[in-house]
């Protein structure tokens, strides 16, 4: 069977998304964040599939008259609005604190990376997922510890005002 080279390129395109996403959402699952792997993998295979079709949209209307044009920069513009709403369903306000920031960042950065990836960008797509990963695992758990050193809880701001711990 022969599978022509653009197929595959579009599956490939679609599969780095995945799994760039699921560094992201794997962090978050382990933290036991409501948004996890599952919903980052989604996310950026979202946003890799609509600039997948965005791009291979653009190519087959080349030959048309132009009557109808899709610009692909548009269809980003789309991207960044839509999961900025996804991401502030993911903030929560409560007894007096902000909670859900890091998850909500990491979901814009989990279409970045599937935007990126459906351009075509591969190596631009690994390295922002290793990095967005580092920042969210490593600095996490380096944050934790130098709070834990001065006698500091994940649940205590930083000018040392105290807040309750989020309930279960």
């Amino acid at each position: 069977m022969d599978v022509p080279w653009e197929f595959l390129e579009m599956v490939a395109r679609l599969a780095l998304a995945a799994v760039a996403g699921s560094a992201l959402g794997w962090e978050r699952e382990w933290h036991e964040k409501p948004a996890g792997l599952r919903t980052h993998m989604l996310v950026s295979l979202g946003a890799a599939a609509f600039m997948v079709a965005a791009l291979e949209y653009t190519h087959a209307d080349a030959g048309n008259d132009g009557a109808l044009r899709l610009d692909p920069l548009r269809v980003v513009s789309g991207i960044v609005g839509g999961v900025g709403f996804l991401g502030a369903g993911s903030i929560i306000r409560s007894r007096g604190s902000v909670e859900g920031i890091t998850t909500a960042a990491s979901i814009w950065l989990a279409a970045a990376i599937g935007t990126i990836s459906g351009l075509g960008f591969y190596a631009l797509a690994l390295t922002a997922g290793a990095m967005g990963f580092v920042i969210l695992f490593f600095l996490g758990v380096g944050e934790r510890k130098v709070l834990k050193r001065f006698g500091r809880t994940d649940h205590e701001k930083l000018d040392g005002e105290r807040r309750e711990p989020p309930s279960d």
